[in-house]
Order: structure tokens, then C-alpha cells, then sequence
């Protein structure tokens, strides 16, 4: 079955990947993040990001992989799932009700992606080298 949500994101962050996968390493992030997901690791990729299951108000597959890019990391988000219903079946929707929880989506990942950049980077100005640990704030 062809999933109902296809949603692909990307954002770059100036902070090392390690220091990413750190915050995706950790399940009690996730309920945070996705209060509404039960996810269950089923790669982890170490620096490289996470690959889950996902139950709950979806049902299917979730992925953060993180591809190192210059002086910082290119955070990419993959969700390919299909609402479900109390019973964890997939639930028919009309088109205007999946484009609504696609938008939805949608636009939740790039928060958590803008959120963490904002928090990880920790008001670094543009063309500034990303901190390391042994510097801490300047």
C-alpha cells in the first residue's frame, strides 16, 4: 500500500552531526517532537541519523539522516505514512483531508528543524565557524 503522506524535508544547521544525533538519540525527545507517534528504532545510523516505525496517529516509516556538508550538518527528514484509526488501520480520507495532515506535517517538521537550528547553533552569526564543545558560549 502507497502511503497517504509522502513528506520529504531538509534544513542545514552549522553545528557538527554528532551534536544533532545527539538530541535524535535520546526517546524521550521524541514524544516531544511527535506527541502523538509511538516510534520504534529499527536503524540507528549512529551521526548518521535514525530510522523508525511508526504507530499511533500514522502508520509506517519515519527517518532522520544526517549528511555532513561543510562546515555544519544538512538535517533531512523522511515521513511515508498513512493516518490510522484507534485500531492502528489505516483510516480513508477524502484529498482535502490528506493534503490538510500533509500541510500539517509538513510544516511540524520544519519547526523542529528550525527550533533546533535556533537551539544548536546558539546565535552564531552567519559565516562564523560553528562552536565547539571545549568552547562553550562565547
Amino acid at each position: 500500500m502507497t502511503p497517504a503522506l509522502d513528506i520529504v524535508d531538509e534544513t542545514f544547521l552549522a553545528v557538527p552531526a554528532s551534536t544533532v544525533a545527539a538530541v535524535f538519540a535520546e526517546p524521550s525527545s521524541w514524544t516531544s517532537y511527535w506527541p502523538d507517534l509511538v516510534l520504534e528504532v529499527y536503524t540507528d545510523r549512529g551521526d548518521k541519523g535514525l530510522r523508525w516505525t511508526v504507530r499511533g496517529a500514522l502508520v509506517g516509516t519515519m527517518e532522520v539522516w544526517l549528511e555532513p556538508v561543510l562546515d555544519g550538518v544538512l538535517l533531512h527528514y523522511f515521513l511515508r505514512a498513512t493516518p490510522a484509526g484507534p485500531t492502528g488501520q489505516p483510516l480513508p480520507l477524502r484529498p482535502k483531508d490528506v493534503r490538510r495532515e500533509f500541510d500539517r506535517r509538513a510544516r511540524a517538521a520544519k519547526a523542529i528543524a528550525l527550533g533546533l537550528k535556533g537551539i544548536l547553533e546558539d546565535g552564531r552569526p552567519p559565516g562564523e565557524p560553528p562552536r565547539t564543545a571545549d568552547e562553550g558560549t562565547r
